[in-house]
């Protein structure tokens, strides 16, 4: 017997690596940014995520200081770098910055391609001192389609939130981007395995909606705010794909995967499968996901 052919074939890379605050360190981070997706190049990969505002590093102490480190989504400096690498690279990239839209800041995760700019997600569901910089995401959980496959974006708090890795999966997401800034939070951290809550999390999310999952997070200190590492790449099945980095070190983890896998992925057996043994006839009302196209109209 021969093995199904790879239709989406695509190798990702979730680069975990130490940005930080200040306006003086943009340039640094950018530098980081694009040597660690160097080297992701470099090792195959066509998919890339870096973590949560990777250009600017996490940790401000006025309104201020978010705004010094803000720009326009695509127009800005840091997202126009992202494309020009993409397109000298042809790999499709997500990252994290800080976007301003008028008055308003976001915590923003955009995607880029060897096509240039393909789409922003706004976060959702904001943690903490986020409040007080940014205003709540207002896109929705957009879904882009691309060459290579469907791929939605998340930021960190956001993946304790079942419903948005699940409204991404119903619109036919073959991928999740997890952007992150996981931070050190009261103890216990780690379980014996070396693991944290939003490793689990992720690969929670991944079973339950039968999606990829490439989760980003950031390591080190910025500011007195310590960050914990943990970044991974889950499975269908939940299952991690490889090592689930450590809570210290800068690193790269890749995982090769065939993404339209996923469209196939949630028919377990004759009787079981995920999107439709969903009793929306239940709760539907309150709340939906009604989207994913393998559902009968």
């Amino acid at each position: 017997m021969h093995a199904a052919k790879s239709v989406s074939p695509v190798r990702v890379a979730v680069i975990q690596c130490d940005p930080q605050s200040g306006a003086e360190n943009r340039e640094r981070n950018m530098a980081l940014s694009l040597s660690l997706a160097q080297q992701a190049v470099e090792g195959g990969a066509n998919l890339i995520v870096l973590p949560e505002l990777s250009s600017t590093g996490y940790t401000f102490q006025t309104r201020e200081q978010a705004f010094l480190h803000a720009e326009a989504v695509p127009e800005g400096a840091s997202v126009q770098k992202w494309i020009s690498f993409a397109r000298a690279n042809n790999v499709y990239l997500a990252a994290g910055l800080v976007e301003q839209a008028g008055m308003k800041l976001f915590d923003s995760a955009v995607l880029v391609g060897p096509e240039g700019f393909i789409g922003v997600y706004r976060k959702a569901h904001l943690w903490n001192q986020e409040k007080l910089w940014f205003s709540p995401g207002d896109l929705g959980f957009p879904v882009f389609e691309t060459p290579i496959g469907r791929i939605g974006l998340l930021i960190c708090w956001d993946i304790w939130f079942p419903e948005v890795p699940r409204l991404l999966s119903q619109q036919g997401a073959d991928i999740i981007c997890s952007l992150n800034n996981w931070v050190w939070t009261p103890p216990p951290l780690f379980d014996e395995a070396g693991r944290c809550m939003a490793s689990y999390l992720t690969m929670t999310a991944a079973h339950v909606n039968n999606v990829f999952i490439a989760a980003a997070n950031r390591v080190g200190t910025d500011r007195g705010e310590r960050f914990l590492g943990c970044s991974l790449i889950a499975g269908t099945n939940g299952w991690p794909l490889g090592p689930v980095a450590d809570a210290e070190q800068e690193t790269i983890l890749f995982a090769d995967i065939d993404l339209s896998s996923t469209r196939s992925a949630p028919i377990w057996n004759d009787l079981n499968d995920l999107h439709r043994d969903r009793r929306a006839d239940l709760y539907d009302a309150m709340l939906g996901y009604t989207g994913h196209p393998q559902l009968p109209r």
